[in-house]
């Protein structure tokens, strides 16, 4: 089991600030000019505003929201507000003005951190239902000149009065660290809610050692390391590479510039370690797939290539066999060839370590990425375990299996097949909601919701979600993630809703994707005019039925999808049928589409 020294994570970022100094700890774009960061200017901004917050009435054991995009503030405020003792949560900018609302009143925040004037506005929208809240806190003022002054505020002016205390009091922000102790709750994560309102997962600073030590020991991470932080702050897959890692270990911590620029973030960044969830390994090789389709006949033939002497080595490497060198020079001059420009088309070369997480994906989609050079590791966990809990570790990896446990975590199946856990990394308990964690602490276990399989050499498979599994009506268990990734590793496949609880045949609603199979219908010089008049063209039914029919080939008939509807609208956060983290509320989608499932079974199913 891992060792803990037992401190906070504010303690560890004094300790990081005295070790590194001048040295740069963070970067992010201001105009399109990378602004530097050093350690010392870290430590500065968290302290002025976590000095601010003080003379503004912030307490110890208080909590406060941030409402951002990631950013330098972000990283800023949570620190500064768990130097005082509070709790920092984060709320997805993306959520509709009911979802912010129903998170910062359940949280108790007596401060929020805006953004900008969207963020404040849907703050103001609901201020008369949160009566604890004392002060808005905005980081770009713009367009709020004419806002109520008396509980607005600005982030440089609370920056200001708290570098005003700072240099009367000047120990003031050490002597307020020191106050605080390994088992106070320093971070609340909200769950996606797929079933159901979020959940406040509390996290203190042990659970945060625990997993971050364990985590570094399995990934080799040390302070040599850069990341890119695009993926929500307020997830906490995001939180261990943007704030765990580098506060204990000094890796470096770039912004991109969004989510939806990632990709040519990458090319300029080049980090060392990069995180993706299946969707964004999705559409990087999509984007591949794409642009190979639309070279020249002779560079197609040479990627086709070049990509089963890819697949051939890699299969070789994955099963722990030795890669002969005739054919390790191959593989070699096919770098030469594609391989290396590919790496830096999805902006991966200088990468040495990436995962994928948060989801489940299909093996076929990191095979592809095995083949052109890029080793992408899956890891497993959740919000109640403090984020990672499985990972592959070093050349230790097994496709279609999410590795095998941290350091800080123990683990067994029940008998119904679900994963538990326990370790110093389990969370403490969710907020205001002490029913819920009863169900999910059993004595002193963690009952994950997730049915697994341990396979002979100790890699974890993970089945599906144990509420999500499928009976059919002649009694098959089938779980849908399963059919469902494999869809979606179509480029002309964005989503996939498997359908068969109950009933006599396995069907499946299907969300194209609109930018690749719109470039397709005008290769093609089919005309539509927008996403529901592609979606009911025959001919985009039949490239999809192909697709579909390719997947039924790599499953039991009893899994095969019989039948599918083409979803003449996309899917979206703001209309409830997916979560913040882009998950689906398969409840939400079942009601919703009630009469489109009902004609894909017939009456008489």
């Amino acid at each position: 089991m891992v060792e803990l020294i037992g401190k906070t994570l504010p303690q560890v970022f004094l300790d990081q600030v005295a070790l590194r100094g001048d040295s740069v700890g963070l970067r992010e774009k201001d105009y399109g000019i990378w602004q530097r960061v050093t350690w010392r200017q870290y430590f500065e901004n968290v302290r002025n505003f976590s000095l601010g917050l003080k003379q503004l009435g912030f307490e110890r054991g208080d909590h406060m929201a941030i409402l951002s995009e990631n950013c330098c503030e972000w990283l800023y405020s949570c620190m500064g507000i768990i130097s005082l003792g509070g709790v920092a949560l984060g709320v997805y900018s993306t959520s509709p003005c009911k979802e912010v609302h129903y998170v910062v009143k359940h949280s108790d925040s007596v401060f929020v951190l805006c953004e900008d004037q969207e963020q404040t506005d849907k703050i103001l929208e609901v201020i008369d239902d949160l009566p604890k809240l004392k002060k808005i806190i905005v980081k770009d003022m713009k367009g709020l000149r004419n806002y109520p002054k008396d509980n607005i505020i600005s982030f440089a002016e609370v920056a200001k009065r708290g570098l005003a205390l700072a240099k009367k009091e000047q120990y003031r922000f050490q002597a307020e660290i020191e106050k605080g102790h390994a088992q106070d709750v320093c971070i609340m994560i909200y769950t996606s809610g797929t079933t159901g309102p979020p959940k406040g997962a509390m996290v203190n600073h042990r659970n945060i050692e625990a997993m971050t030590r364990a985590a570094a020991a399995a990934m080799e991470i040390d302070d040599t390391d850069s990341v890119v932080s695009y993926l929500p702050l307020c997830h906490v897959a995001e939180q261990i590479f943007s704030l765990y890692l580098p506060l204990y270990f000094g890796v470096q911590v770039n912004f991109a510039e969004s989510i939806a620029t990632i990709q040519n973030d990458l090319r300029e960044i080049a980090p060392t370690v990069f995180l993706g969830v299946p969707r964004i390994w999705e559409k990087l090789q999509n984007s591949i797939i794409v642009n190979i389709q639309d070279s020249s006949w002779l560079k197609q033939n040479i990627f086709n290539l070049c990509m089963k002497i890819g697949y051939g080595v890699c299969d070789r490497r994955l099963a722990g066999k030795k890669v002969v060198i005739g054919l390790a020079l191959i593989w070699w001059a096919c770098y030469g060839f594609i391989f290396r420009a590919l790496q830096n088309y999805v902006g991966l070369r200088n990468v040495r370590l990436c995962f994928s997480a948060a989801a489940k994906i299909s093996p076929e989609v990191l095979r592809y990425f095995h083949a052109i050079g890029i080793r992408v590791k899956e890891g497993y966990g959740m919000t109640e375990c403090t984020g990672l809990s499985f990972i592959h570790k070093g050349d230790d990896i097994k496709l279609g299996t999410v590795g095998k446990p941290l350091d800080c975590i123990t683990f067994k199946l029940a008998p119904d097949g679900e994963l538990m856990k326990r370790g110093p990394s389990i969370f403490s308990g969710y907020y205001k909601n002490p029913a819920a964690t009863t169900e999910a602490i059993v004595d002193g276990w963690l009952m994950t919701g997730d049915i697994a399989e341990v396979h002979e050499d100790g890699h974890l498979a993970i089945v599906d979600r144990k509420k999500d599994i499928l009976i059919t009506s002649g009694g098959k268990n089938i779980a849908p993630s399963l059919l469902e990734n494999e869809l979606k590793v179509s480029p002309f496949i964005k989503e996939a809703i498997i359908l068969g609880d109950d009933r006599k045949f396995v069907s499946a609603m299907i969300q194209i994707d609109f930018e690749n199979v719109g470039k397709w219908a005008t290769d093609h010089h089919l005309a539509y005019t927008n996403f529901k008049s592609l979606s009911k063209l025959p001919e985009v039914h039949d490239l999809i039925q192909r697709e579909v029919d390719e997947v039924n080939e790599q499953f039991a008939r009893v899994e095969n999808v019989r039948k599918f509807l083409l979803l003449t609208k996309e899917l979206d956060h703001d209309d409830d049928e997916l979560t913040a983290t882009m998950k689906v509320r398969r409840a939400n989608i079942y009601k919703k589409f009630s009469e489109e499932i009902q004609a894909i079974y017939g009456v008489q199913d």
